[in-house]
């Protein structure tokens, strides 16, 4: 039951990020389906919004899906232990395997990489990189990218 008042608290957290602190995430509208020690899922619907001229999903909204997915451990595992965080990501790698057309469902199973740099930022007070993996996969569950985030955590 914690998990999923804990999910429909991340979820609101996404919104208002959305609304008021990046706005383009706003416009995108992702939708947190998942989240929990482990994973996090997330899905961007492919609609007028995230289209581009090939009737595929454009790079940019690809983009946001990976991040909210690779980053948004960051918060759960700064609320979960009480902490303030501070998180950015240093760099992206991308690799796109074919055309996202149609709804994507982005998937970090990385959690546990998260937290160990979230602790690991408490104990010794400086920011703290690591590597998280993002895939994207489409309705038919194939891949479509694959994605590797630096995630920047400092505990404040």
């Amino acid at each position: 039951m914690q998990q999923t008042k804990s999910l429909s608290k991340m979820r609101w957290m996404l919104f208002l990020l959305g609304c008021f602190k990046i706005p383009l995430v706003g416009y995108v509208r992702p939708k947190l389906l998942a989240l929990n020690d482990d994973e996090a899922v997330v899905r961007i619907k492919l609609r007028r919004r995230t289209k581009n001229h090939l009737k595929s999903m454009y790079f940019g909204a690809l983009a946001v899906g990976a991040d909210i997915s690779g980053g948004i451990h960051a918060f759960y595992f700064a609320e979960k232990h009480g902490l303030k965080v501070s998180f950015a990501f240093k760099d992206m790698h991308a690799n796109f395997l074919k055309r996202a057309e149609s709804h994507i469902l982005f998937k970090s199973l990385d959690g546990a990489v998260v937290e160990e740099a979230v602790l690991k930022s408490k104990s010794n007070g400086e920011r703290v990189n690591q590597p998280v993996r993002v895939n994207a996969f489409n309705e038919q569950n194939e891949i479509v990218a694959e994605f590797v985030l630096t995630v920047s955590v400092k505990v404040r």
